[in-house]
């Protein structure tokens, strides 16, 4: 490797304590993710199919009592 000659030069002291100062830099996350349906939006969904569901249960009661007369 081909070392650059920097203008500062590195000092350790051979005596004492070495300090660190530490520079504060910006540190990324995990995104978040966001669900592609808002909670609104499922809910209503799921009021939808309930509706659905109830009636198609009526529509069936009502053909089982037109065969049994």
């Amino acid at each position: 490797m081909a070392e650059v000659k920097s203008m500062f030069r590195e000092v350790l002291p051979k005596q004492g304590q070495l300090s660190v100062e530490d520079i504060t830099t910006m540190v990324l996350c995990k995104p978040k993710l966001l669900p592609l349906k808002s909670l609104t939006l499922e809910k209503l969904e799921k009021m939808q199919q309930a509706a659905q569901d109830t009636i198609r249960q009526q529509e069936m009661a009502e053909k089982e009592r037109q065969i049994t007369h």
